[in-house]
């Protein structure tokens, strides 16, 4: 029976493609930790399909059970031999939200808007706007612009906001205001009978926020940008989900806190009986 659901963002939270240093042998335990049967894993990111695939076969990932991608937006559920299958159910419930219109008439809409550039079309999918943005762009202002015109056309939006941080460029997300990170953790709970007493999502950026200041037990790995870490202390606060929030300090079980080490504190501040099962007595340290 499973015991755990493990979800976690994957660029500098689980993939260490920052450049604060990754603990030797850290992704190992978490690797040993999500292969007992008692535990299911999402990765949860933005990344679509494809490049998910290519990170879990580039940086030797543990295979998940599902994967939310695309922000939010799609869920899939992974079988044997790691066929994809898309939960069609989900993609129903969020496309309620945009009455009707698509990807190409949002695109219309905001074409004139000299601040975005539309990111690549493998970035994009029928429910997922995505722009990139200066960094020095007014973001108030534009989002109030945006979100009028989205309201006008009776389409009700979420703007999710992020940094390319090696790009050093702003980039934004248009998606039903029902599809996030946070949402779709929650119906993949409820699809698969977890709450949040056995739930644990892990993240570092801008579009987890939401999921860090939520009820859901989180943790928040250290290289995280100083900024993320303020502005989600001050929402779980705010909502009184402090408790649900855990920030990776480091120097646990030899581990620095960064990217999966911090996945591994949090995990066993939040389930001190996982501990056995990341094998950190049985592993030789390497490197």
């Amino acid at each position: 029976m499973k015991q755990l659901l493990v979800c976690t963002d994957l660029d500098r939270t689980l993939i260490p493609n920052g450049p604060q240093p990754e603990s030797a042998d850290a992704r190992q335990h978490f690797a040993a930790l999500v292969m007992r049967p008692e535990v299911l894993l999402a990765y949860v990111t933005g990344r679509h399909r494809m490049l998910v695939q290519q990170a879990i076969d580039y940086y030797q990932l543990p295979a998940p059970d599902f994967v939310i991608g695309d922000v939010g937006t799609t869920i899939y559920r992974l079988g044997p031999q790691q066929t994809w299958t898309c939960d069609a159910s989900w993609e129903a419930e969020i496309s309620r939200d945009w009455e009707g219109h698509g990807h190409a008439d949002i695109t219309a809409l905001l074409r004139d808007i000299p601040s975005l550039r539309l990111q690549e079309s493998a970035k994009q999918n029928a429910f997922k706007v995505s722009y990139y943005v200066p960094m020095q762009s007014d973001r108030d202002k534009l989002a109030r612009l945006l979100e009028e015109r989205l309201q006008q056309k009776g389409i009700a939006a979420r703007l999710i906001w992020s940094v390319d941080e090696p790009a050093g460029v702003g980039l934004l997300d248009i998606l039903p205001e029902h599809a996030s990170k946070y949402h779709a953790i929650e119906a993949l709970m409820q699809m698969h009978g977890f709450d949040a007493a056995n739930t644990v999502f892990c993240g570092d950026s801008g579009n987890d926020i939401e999921v860090l200041a939520s009820p859901i037990p989180a943790v928040l790995v250290a290289n995280c940008q100083v900024e993320v870490r303020d502005l989600a202390c001050q929402l779980a606060n705010d909502s009184g989900n402090q408790e649900q929030l855990y920030v990776a300090q480091g120097d646990f079980m030899g581990l620095n806190g960064n990217y999966s080490g911090g996945m591994l504190e949090g995990i066993a501040h939040y389930h001190p009986d996982t501990l056995p099962w990341m094998a950190f007595m049985d592993l030789e340290p390497q490197g």
